[in-house]
């Protein structure tokens, strides 16, 4: 009996342990990685907000009658920094899509912008637009960088509560870790821009 008892500690319970003291760091360690990336994705949207102002007043001495435009852009703007989305709100999927949705809206108000600079030759000559169009290009060449990142970091994290042995190891000692939201476009996003000559 005592042969029995010390064959199943071997062959079960020895294994098990080995199991989740080989993987014990794994939830937390992805976790803190989803959270990072999206940090890196917020960091690059703020920089976005944070040159619009300066765009705006560049563009406002050559097109001041385009009025509409500087309060959607300047509305869109305000809309995002108003959300408070942090690491903690990750698995919240109706926050997330509204976070997406104010960011999507004041990249719609920035492709209206640009199609008013359009219209004004001179502007797009001046040295100060010009360096602040390709700071905000830059900027969005980041954020896709930064979302990217972000959705790999949650491919991961996702997989490991997904697949063996990370399932059972997440069960036993991180109870409480749950699939994230990855993020997605809004259908407003996924539209291809018109424009018009």
């Amino acid at each position: 009996m005592k042969k029995i008892a010390i064959s199943l500690v071997v062959i079960i319970v020895l294994p098990l342990m080995y199991l989740i003291f080989s993987n014990y760091n794994n939830v937390p360690e992805l976790d803190e990685n989803v959270k990072e990336k999206w940090s890196q994705v917020q960091n690059q949207y703020k920089r976005r907000a944070d040159l619009i102002p300066n765009l705006v007043s560049t563009v406002k001495g050559y097109a001041a009658h385009e009025k509409d435009t500087f309060i959607q852009v300047t509305e869109a703007r305000s809309k995002v920094s108003q959300m408070n989305i942090n690491a903690d709100t990750l698995n919240n999927p109706a926050a997330m899509q509204q976070f997406s949705q104010a960011q999507a809206g004041l990249s719609s108000a920035l492709s209206k912008l640009m199609v008013v600079v359009e219209k004004y030759p001179e502007l797009k000559a001046n040295a100060n637009f010009m360096a602040l169009q390709s700071q905000l290009e830059g900027t969005e060449n980041r954020i896709t960088v930064a979302r990217k990142d972000f959705i790999t970091a949650v491919k991961k994290y996702n997989l490991e509560l997904r697949t063996m042995p990370g399932k059972l190891v997440a069960a036993i000692v991180h109870p409480s870790a749950s699939v994230k939201e990855t993020f997605t476009a809004t259908q407003a996003e996924q539209e291809a821009p018109k424009v018009q000559f």
